[in-house]
């Protein structure tokens, strides 16, 4: 299966991913990996991304596209993957459907994992990292909404919603079994 994982800052999409993919035998792929495989190896794409980051500045999607390109083109991608950070908007939605074209393969799912605003402040506080102010996790709230909730909307036909507040293995059987009550095309 090729999935991509969708929901808020503090939804629990990476420790879901780690879940699924284990359930699932395929690679969860984070961006946030990506990135730092390439910039610790030194790839040519790892030393473009660390000039961006050395700056202060976002790593441009055209660099971020590169890395996901190179990662799900490896043999152990090839029968499915689970996407945790990438896309994070409908311009980077476009562009995975070009390198899953050209890897002649499409998406089967996007889970959206769904937890109300109150949860997540919740929850992120809880981890009691210093940018983990209620400000600052308000404020990636309405980021999340502006930039990545409209992925909902454009992946309509393969979207899944999983409610995501409950324990760990409950939310995890959720999304199994949404995964399940999947149309096969």
């Amino acid at each position: 299966m090729r999935i991509v994982l969708v929901g808020p800052p503090g939804a629990g999409k990476g420790t879901q991913a780690a879940r699924l993919s284990e359930r699932l035998d395929v690679p969860h792929i984070s961006t946030g990996d990506i990135f730092r495989e390439n910039m610790k190896n030194e790839t040519e794409l790892g030393k473009e991304a660390q000039r961006y980051v050395d700056a202060g500045d976002l790593v441009p999607d055209e660099v971020t596209v590169r890395m996901v390109k190179d990662r799900l083109a490896q043999p152990d991608a090839a029968q499915g993957f689970l996407l945790d950070g990438f896309p994070r908007n409908t311009a980077q939605a476009e562009e995975l459907a070009s390198v899953l074209a050209d890897l002649d393969q499409q998406l089967d799912a996007v889970l959206v994992f769904e937890v109300d605003d109150e949860e997540l402040v919740k929850r992120l506080m809880a981890r009691g990292r210093s940018d983990d102010t209620e400000e600052t996790i308000r404020h990636r709230q309405e980021v999340y909404r502006s930039e990545t909730e409209p992925l909902i909307a454009h992946y309509q036909d393969v979207a899944v919603r999983v409610d995501a507040i409950g324990s760990v293995d409950e939310i995890t059987d959720r999304a199994m079994d949404a995964l399940a009550d999947e149309p096969d095309d």
